[in-house]
């Protein structure tokens, strides 16, 4: 047995990814957990692959997770298992997320009554553009078996109806949420910076969250860094740079920052639990994606305050307004990001203006509350039209 079922009248939602680790798509699910009402739904999440200790995040003592530890290639040799488990665990609402675990509602649609949700939170990593015939296909032929779509950008719900050929009608856009209260501006009583921060108080210091991967593209802040303080060496004792997450790329990112001679002034701490803390020390936040659905990082730097600097990717424009809550570059120009972060330093107030903004926007568009609300009500409505009872709530 996969579960043990409790008698719970709770409709129960299967999140189904390739992977639960460290990511954007990982944190919306978290936050969505979370953040819905106890009464509401009862969670489980399948992941194709592992669970990580990401899982802990979850608070919801009610949620449990399955792993299937996939193998590489096709997952036909997963559909008996994840039969199995449907008809022992019989969820109300299946929600599959971006291409790897696609597949799975075919199995879904053979083994269930449940209602079928599929979500597309960002590009493929082998497919920034969306170009991909292949992958248009896949999409394409698994959409007779999907309810009801959530796009997390207008980028992505255009790429649904223009590439895919999903109508409109069938396509919800859900924002992701951030929580406002655990991300904020600093405050005169918050507590001190944690033992191993490296920096004097004095420091001026650019932040970047994510993993450290090729589609994070974590080389170009740290080119970008090297380059500003080449144009502007007196601002060498002033500004630092603090990379937050792991990767395979984190090696190289050191290299950079090791050759330029900016080794002492970056740190790069591996992935942390405390990352509210971290970005309240922040002064400036930057993603230097080459692709993105809808960032939680930059939801979460705007919640703080922060003025952002961030690639023209993806959904990445309908978050950062230009020149109001930050300034978008091109993908990959190094000399633009130096530029444009030389312009976020000398702009002194009216960056931190940018910041407010920026919070001013999270709170009136961007909110937990109003992701979480969405979510529910579309769970309801395809219930209902499933035919399923739901609970008041």
């Amino acid at each position: 047995m996969y579960l043990t079922v409790a008698r719970d009248p709770r409709p129960l939602v299967l999140h189904v990814v390739f992977r639960f680790d460290t990511g954007g798509l990982e944190n919306g699910v978290v936050n969505l957990i979370n953040g819905m009402p106890e009464q509401a739904y009862r969670h489980a999440i399948l992941s194709l692959k592992n669970i990580s200790h990401f899982r802990d995040r979850v608070c919801r003592k009610d949620t449990q997770f399955i792993a299937l530890n996939k193998l590489p290639g096709h997952g036909v040799f997963q559909y008996s298992a994840v039969w199995k488990l449907l008809k022992e665990i019989k969820p109300a609402v299946v929600h599959t997320r971006n291409l790897g675990p696609l597949e799975m509602q075919v199995v879904v649609a053979a083994a269930s009554r449940a209602a079928r949700i599929h979500g597309e939170h960002g590009r493929d990593i082998d497919d920034i553009e969306g170009l991909n015939r292949r992958h248009q296909y896949a999409r394409r032929l698994y959409s007779p078996f999907i309810h009801r779509y959530v796009a997390l950008s207008r980028d992505l719900q255009r790429y649904l109806v223009d590439k895919v050929g999903v109508s409109p009608a069938r396509i919800e856009q859900i924002y992701n949420g951030v929580d406002a209260d655990r991300f904020r501006p600093a405050l005169a009583g918050d507590a001190p910076p944690p033992d191993d921060w490296p920096f004097p108080p004095t420091s001026w210091v650019i932040g970047n969250v994510g993993r450290m991967q090729g589609v994070k593209n974590p080389a170009l802040l740290a080119h970008a860094f090297a380059r500003a303080l080449s144009l502007k060496p007196e601002l060498k004792g002033v500004w630092r740079l603090v990379l937050v997450g792991e990767g395979p790329l984190r090696a190289e990112v050191q290299a950079i920052l090791d050759r330029a001679g900016l080794a002492k002034l970056a740190w790069l701490p591996g992935e942390r639990a405390d990352i509210p803390g971290l970005m309240r020390r922040f002064n400036c936040f930057v993603l230097p994606s080459l692709s993105e659905g809808i960032s939680n990082t930059i939801l979460e730097a705007m919640a703080c305050a922060l003025p952002v600097v961030a690639t023209d990717v993806g959904g990445n424009a309908e978050l950062v307004q230009q020149g109001r809550t930050g300034l978008l570059v091109e993908a990959g120009d190094i000399d633009g990001m130096a530029q444009s972060l030389l312009k976020i330093y000398d702009a002194g107030d009216r960056s931190q203006a940018m910041g407010a903004e920026g919070r001013r926007e999270v709170e009136s568009k961007f909110s937990l509350p109003a992701m979480v609300g969405a979510y529910q009500a579309l769970y309801d409505k395809e219930l209902a039209r499933a035919g399923h009872q739901t609970r008041k709530h």
